[in-house]
């Protein structure tokens, strides 16, 4: 009898096996074909003279592409550009996060309707919301809102995206606007997640709102801070619609990122062996700075 039992609990671990196989099958299909071998395939064409116009002539370069890219200056300035915009977009946009999710979690009144402002940016297109900035920033008075503001307030225009010294931070100043919602959305988890005996006990110490933020809110948002901070680096780094509807890399390569550059050398200039060298150093790039915050957090 207890033989029996026993057969039947191996027989329906199999069934259960086969069926969870069978439900992450696709999953892995997928992941397969449209991640892991394009990322093989990159790395190939990486180490290969390879246009796109030709794809029948792949001649193998071994090096030539990588030693290329460290002495071209313009993949420099744009992992230059690259780096400033994760640098200051990062704490901008978490900040604001947190000022827009403590706002709401005050429970203020018409605050639902804030919370819906606040996130419908993220849930539109960015190139809707870049071609909207565009506009806003023209730099002529009668048809750039954000100048025809600054004449009337007596001051002189501004050229936001015509100027190399403020092309980067206009971009910087509209994607933490429009990437805000979503981090404030996940802040607002966290908060809902601190007991409210945590503030009780506090003010009975004492402690003011200002102590309550610093000793009770802050160490109780530590992980989610840590998610939100690098699923943002991650995010800043991937730069590309912005720039490429808003500047088109310019003025003067100030707003040309390293995910445009590939861009433009793949499928503009159609040498894509290179392209895909800059990929690949994207790529380490990027797994760098991962493993680097991973250690920085699991140190604290």
């Amino acid at each position: 009898m207890e033989g029996g039992l026993e057969m039947k609990k191996s027989i329906n671990k199999v069934s259960e096996r086969r069926a969870a196989y069978l439900f992450i099958c696709p999953a892995v299909v997928l992941l397969a074909a449209f991640l892991i071998y394009p990322s093989l395939q990159t790395v190939r064409y990486a180490f290969t003279d390879y246009n796109i116009m030709r794809p029948d002539r792949i001649v193998f370069c071994g090096f030539n592409n990588f030693a290329e890219l460290f002495q071209d200056e313009d993949f420099w300035i744009a992992v230059k550009n690259t780096l400033y915009f994760t640098v200051l977009v990062v704490p901008f946009q978490t900040v604001l996060a947190l000022a827009l999710a403590l706002f709401i979690f005050s429970r203020r009144k018409g605050v639902s309707i804030f919370r819906a402002a606040y996130f419908s940016p993220q849930v539109t297109s960015m190139v809707v919301v870049a071609i909207l900035w565009t506009v806003m920033y023209n730099s002529s008075p009668d048809s750039g809102l954000l100048n025809a503001l600054l004449v009337k307030l007596g001051m002189e225009p501004c050229g936001f995206l015509n100027d190399p010294k403020t092309a980067m931070n206009s971009i910087i100043f509209m994607s933490a606007w429009q990437g805000a919602g979503y981090q404030m959305m996940i802040f607002l988890a966290g908060l809902q997640g601190i007991s409210r005996e945590q503030y009780e006990a506090a003010s009975i110490d004492g402690a003011g709102k200002i102590q309550s933020f610093f000793y009770v809110t802050l160490p109780g948002l530590k992980s989610v801070i840590q998610y939100v901070v690098m699923i943002t680096v991650i995010q800043a780094m991937k730069l590309f619609t912005q720039p490429y509807v808003m500047t088109k890399g310019g003025p003067q390569n100030a707003t040309r990122t390293l995910v445009y550059y590939i861009y433009e050398q793949g499928f503009q200039k159609r040498n894509f062996g290179y392209a895909c060298a800059v990929a690949a150093i994207f790529f380490l790039i990027v797994i760098s700075l991962s493993l680097g915050m991973k250690k920085i957090i699991k140190a604290e």
